[in-house]
């Protein structure tokens, strides 16, 4: 069995793959489709966003598709930049211009006031399912960039039970008390009960 991740983001789709390993499936990504450009991202909410990409994928491609999107809400900034965080810079903005922006924005926010969320709703969508699943973690905001693992706002996303950013953890470590890892754990629970209820039903 086949399943795209929908992503064209090598980071993501490596953190992705890490964590469905265990379905015992093929998984794919976008590059092995390059007739397919980047997916218009225009709902309101990440769980739209999520389930956009994966219809989208799974309609072009008819196979299975796993997507998610992901966003960081800033207490002093009123929940910003959510549904924007991949784009918080403007369009076409790099990991290094969002976080740039947000120290700036975060400038004179004093540390109590510094908290924020990241959360990850994944999808899945196939011929005849729609699965959801949500990953939170509670942190903060840094006044500067700590560590050079990760990707996007790691650097400056402080675990206070960690005592670390995401950038200063290794890739197993980080696994273990990120939202995106807790929203993958979620949902590969829900397939691997779906994945096996489909082969009960076809054996029957």
């Amino acid at each position: 069995m086949k399943i795209v991740i929908a992503t064209h983001n090598k980071d993501k789709f490596k953190e992705l793959h890490h964590g469905l390993l265990s379905l015992n499936v093929k998984l794919i990504s976008l590059y092995d489709f390059p007739e397919i450009g980047e997916i218009i991202e225009d709902g309101k909410t990440l769980k739209d966003n999520a389930l956009i990409k994966a219809r989208t994928v799974h309609k072009i491609t008819s196979l299975p598709a796993i997507s998610d999107d992901t966003g960081l809400e800033v207490d002093a900034l009123n929940g910003d930049p959510g549904v924007f965080t991949a784009r918080y810079a403007g369009e076409g903005c790099t990991y290094l211009d969002n976080v740039n922006k947000m120290l700036k924005e975060m400038k004179n926010v004093p540390n109590q006031n510094r908290g924020a969320t990241f959360k990850t709703v994944m999808a899945y969508v196939d011929d005849n399912m729609e699965l959801t699943s949500e990953g939170i973690v509670q942190g903060t905001v840094t006044r500067t960039k700590k560590g050079v693992a990760g990707f996007g706002y790691d650097p400056i996303f402080y675990v206070p039970d960690t005592g670390k950013t995401f950038a200063e953890m290794e890739i197993e470590e980080k696994n273990l008390v990120s939202h995106r890892s807790r929203a993958i754990k979620a949902l590969r629970a829900d397939l691997a009960t779906y994945f096996n209820a489909s082969n009960i039903k076809e054996n029957a």
